[in-house]
């Protein structure tokens, strides 16, 4: 049975969408079967992998959510292999409120995906830089979540709702939920704060942070323009380095 893991974080860049991307690719390149869903009606997955999210076939997480479509006719193959992808769509802000008066709605995604997901060994769910409703789902689907963090203390101080959400869906929704890790991102050693805030998150958190910190570079923020991974934009640049050993590191964990 595949595992999923969400990549939540309400407060926006801090990395999420390239961790989910990078990801996903990496585990693919270590040759497991995934599939990375876009859960963000910014559709930045979608693009950063090369597909338009203005598209009008109506295959999209969206019409997945409402009941139009099962979760196997909205799958695409990306370049690579071992990836497949579930695009959105900025009709996905809609399922926000048409979700409201359906039975189980925070189980809706759960069950859309639960027939697909033993294709898979691992599927990488982008959420929305929000806790409303689809998050939720997202986070009723998964197993586990990562939960990137800049390193800066603004960021250290927007991860306590985020944790109370995820105590309320274990409570309440999915006791299965555990926090797969905190990935720290855009680190820059020459930075004296950075330092600091990572020691501290270390210190509060232990073994639940990553040993791999993703660093700022370049060729990671260039990338999506181009509608590739990393690990196929520039192979040889730290940010390939990185996610793959976070893939690594997963995989260490998983064993």
């Amino acid at each position: 049975m595949g595992k999923i893991i969400s990549i939540a974080n309400q407060k926006g860049g801090v990395g999420k969408t390239t961790t989910a991307i990078n990801l996903a690719a990496s585990l693919a390149v270590l040759e497991k079967k995934v599939l990375v869903i876009d859960a963000d009606s910014q559709a930045n997955t979608t693009s950063g992998l090369n597909f338009s999210p203005n598209n009008e076939e109506k295959r999209t997480l969206y019409e997945v959510m409402i009941g139009a479509i099962s979760a196997e006719d909205a799958l695409i193959q990306t370049e690579m292999t071992n990836l497949h992808m579930m695009p959105s769509h900025i009709n996905l802000v809609g399922a926000e409120v048409e979700l409201l008066d359906m039975e189980q709605r925070e189980s809706i995604l759960c069950k859309a995906i639960e027939p697909i997901r033993d294709n898979y060994d691992y599927i990488i769910i982008d959420c929305s830089p929000s806790l409303g409703i689809t998050t939720i789902n997202c986070l009723v689907a998964s197993d586990s979540v990562i939960i990137p963090v800049q390193p800066e203390f603004f960021a250290l101080e927007g991860l306590g709702k985020l944790l109370q959400t995820i105590r309320l869906v274990q409570n309440e929704l999915n006791p299965g939920l555990n926090i797969e890790g905190f990935l720290v991102t855009m680190f820059d050693g020459r930075t004296k704060v950075h330092s600091q805030v990572v020691n501290e998150l270390r210190e509060h958190f232990k073994e639940l942070v990553f040993r791999t910190v993703i660093q700022r570079n370049i060729r990671l923020s260039e990338a999506p323009s181009h509608g590739k991974p990393i690990v196929l934009y520039d192979v040889m640049c730290p940010g390939t380095n990185n996610y793959l050993n976070l893939a690594k590191e997963l995989l260490e964990h998983n064993q």
